[in-house]
């Protein structure tokens, strides 16, 4: 098709196709997410001016729309999209995207536990293992949707206490960690080989074998797992007995 004739064409007859193709590129539902209240606005105001100028009976459609785009704002925030950024390494916008949230208590409660571990996954990156700290222990305080995660919450507060050389809490968190249950055998291991070097530090040696044995039971596959593994068993080794 050629300009002109393009430009003189009606919008109701432009390549339907065409359309479709130019919001994929915009990410629809990406648009969507990020300008919720905007858009929110919009048809508060569109349903004041069909009531006002045609009826009341139609302007509670865009009405009910806005409010539930408030509503998502508010309780569901960014989150959806996080996955996204995650799954493509795209750590930075997803962390963009987090530090948007600025009302997290407002987030629905699965959404809102979720939201502070991802918070503390980011602290940890950057070393600040005090606001890492604090973050996991909201999320916990929020409740976890599965017991896996709270294991992994657990898991990750003992490993942030051994970090910081208070490994009683470490202990403690990471033995909890076991007993509410982890997502995978690679967590599993990485929580026996810190119990196992915290019994190293105290001289228990019998426990660290048995925490070490533990360990290897897990059969992990986590290449930096089975490189601890494999360092501590040259330890173990050595220990008589």
């Amino acid at each position: 098709m050629e300009v002109s004739t393009l430009n003189s064409t009606p919008f109701s007859l432009i390549n339907f196709s065409y359309l479709c193709s130019q919001l994929d590129k915009m990410n629809f539902r990406r648009f969507l997410v990020q300008y919720r209240l905007p858009i929110a606005v919009f048809l508060i105001a569109l349903g004041f001016l069909i009531g006002f100028k045609v009826t009341w009976w139609i302007a509670w459609i865009p009405f009910l729309i806005g409010i539930v785009f408030i509503l998502a704002y508010f309780m569901l925030g960014p989150m959806t999209l996080i996955q996204g950024y995650v799954e493509s390494g795209d750590m930075e916008g997803a962390q963009k995207l987090l530090d948007k949230v600025k009302y997290p208590n407002l987030l629905y409660k699965p959404i809102r536990s979720t939201y502070y571990m991802l918070k503390a996954n980011f602290s940890t990156m950057g070393n600040d293992l005090d606001a890492a700290e604090r973050q996991l222990k909201q999320g916990l305080a929020t409740g976890m949707p599965e017991k896996e995660f709270e294991g992994t919450a657990y898991l990750q507060l003992g490993s942030i206490a051994y970090r910081k050389g208070n490994m009683k809490d470490a202990n403690e968190h990471l033995r909890r960690a076991i007993k509410i249950g982890l997502p995978d055998k690679d967590n599993e291991a990485t929580a026996y080989l810190q119990l196992a070097s915290i019994c190293i530090q105290r001289r228990d040696f019998r426990a660290a074998k048995m925490y070490f044995a533990k360990a290897k039971s897990c059969k992990p596959t986590n290449t930096q797992v089975v490189d601890q593994l494999k360092e501590m068993q040259k330890y173990i080794a050595r220990i008589p007995g």
